[in-house]
């Protein structure tokens, strides 16, 4: 496949962390291409070019900043989530790392484009050598007149930017569970509406935008909407749903694979492209019994569903939840999935912020009867009790504030509907094979 990475151009550059490498290899281009227009024609930009969140959501970005109150003469706030709590995913991490003024660009330039006077970087506490990293390269820019006041000479943008590090909370990838975080308070999710763009950090006009999301804007004002959906996947005529899969995407691919590793491909590359060619197979000489698309609470894809595209659309259409951070987690056929299983559901209970009951108790009750399987006392009726507790927690039934317990409930009803003779077989004979735990 042929392709040119641009969000990892920079990677393995020596010093390019440094305000004056990144400048010569054309950095902050994109930022004085951005000054010469207004807020309002950046906005339209990063609109036709169809960029979606990459942050697990998908939702438009361009579409997302167009809910800022037009009238609003206080101030705006730019939340940059740099959590990264998901379960196999670390691309913003190499991001920051690896191109710190890539994703300091793209911050700038979407604050220019929101009216937005102050930023912060929500950072996951245990990315140390990140936050050092950003912190540098923050305070260079400032000492350049890219940040602060009258960037640029434009005597009408002025902007500030903070790190502030979690506490290495889940629930603080949540949009309005990292704004309460960043207020000081438990980050328990918001009820919405209202929703950040209306009321958001500190009860202001707020725009909560991934790491990844802001790197692609940097390289949207430099080259183009018409150049960025040129790659990618448009969207699919006979589904009104599709908005397309547009863009260079970062995927991570880690578990049982001889090579994990990050690479950046068009969206819509297959899980069997990923570990054939860029994860170098799955180790061992084993098998791929099942691949996590996205981040642990996507669900699994089944070996026969490899070639599944990974896309905003694809792995919906095999039954997961979507593609989320497009972390590929492989599991090798040696594995059990009960296990997997127990793993995911034990994450999710303690990651819960305890805030909703359903989610709360949900996500107890099922490592519990996981945890019981485990241990050879399972029964057959349990895996419909599973089923049962999945299908009631969550968004999606309504019985909660945020996605938390999607996400736990997802790969407990995947994993059982593509891997239920596997979980009835380590019911029936567990006590014969298996150690006891």
């Amino acid at each position: 496949m042929s392709f040119e990475p641009v969000l990892l151009r920079n990677r393995g550059v020596p010093d390019v962390q440094r305000l004056e490498v990144y400048q010569q290899r054309g950095g902050y281009r994109a930022l004085e291409k951005a000054l010469r227009m207004s807020p309002a024609e950046v906005v339209q930009v990063v609109k036709d070019s169809g960029l979606r969140g990459r942050g697990g959501a998908g939702f438009p970005c361009g579409v997302k900043w167009t809910f800022l109150p037009k009238d609003h003469s206080g101030p705006i706030y730019l939340c940059v989530n740099a959590d990264e709590s998901e379960p196999g995913t670390f691309n913003n991490r190499i991001l920051m790392e690896e191109d710190p003024h890539q994703v300091l660009e793209g911050i700038t330039i979407s604050a220019y484009a929101t009216r937005a006077t102050t930023a912060y970087i929500y950072l996951r506490y245990e990315y140390g050598r990140c936050y050092r990293t950003m912190q540098r390269a923050v305070d260079e820019a400032y000492a350049a007149g890219l940040l602060g006041r009258n960037i640029l000479g434009r005597s009408d943008f002025h902007l500030d930017v903070y790190l502030h590090r979690g506490a290495g909370a889940y629930i603080c990838g949540e949009e309005t569970g990292l704004i309460e975080s960043l207020e000081g308070k438990r980050a328990w999710p918001r009820i919405k509406p209202p929703f950040p763009a209306v009321e958001g950090a500190f009860r202001k006009p707020t725009i909560v935008n991934n790491v990844e999301t802001l790197a692609c804007v940097t390289h949207i004002l430099d080259r183009g909407a018409d150049w960025f959906k040129s790659i990618g996947v448009p969207p699919d005529p006979n589904n009104p749903r599709d908005l397309g899969s547009y863009g260079p995407k970062l995927y991570c691919i880690s578990g049982h694979v001889n090579n994990p590793c990050c690479v950046e491909l068009p969206l819509g590359v297959t899980a069997r492209q990923l570990i054939e060619e860029h994860g170098g197979g799955v180790w061992k000489g084993r098998k791929a019994k099942a691949v996590v698309p996205g981040g642990i609470s996507m669900g699994f894809l089944s070996e026969s569903e490899l070639d599944t595209p990974l896309d905003f659309i694809g792995p919906t259409k095999v039954g997961c939840l979507g593609l989320g951070t497009a972390a590929v987690i492989v599991i090798d056929d040696q594995t059990s999935m009960v296990d997997v299983l127990y793993n995911s559901c034990r994450f999710f209970r303690h990651e819960s912020c305890g805030q909703c009951t359903p989610c709360r108790e949900g996500t107890e009750w099922m490592t519990k009867i996981l945890a019981r399987i485990r241990r050879g006392q399972g029964e057959l009726s349990d895996l419909d009790q599973l089923l049962e507790i999945a299908n009631g927690i969550g968004i999606t039934p309504g019985t909660t504030i945020c996605g938390l317990a999607d996400g736990a409930a997802w790969p407990v009803k995947n994993a059982l509907t593509k891997f239920r003779a596997e979980f009835e077989e380590y019911i029936r004979h567990h006590g014969r094979h298996h150690d006891q735990r």
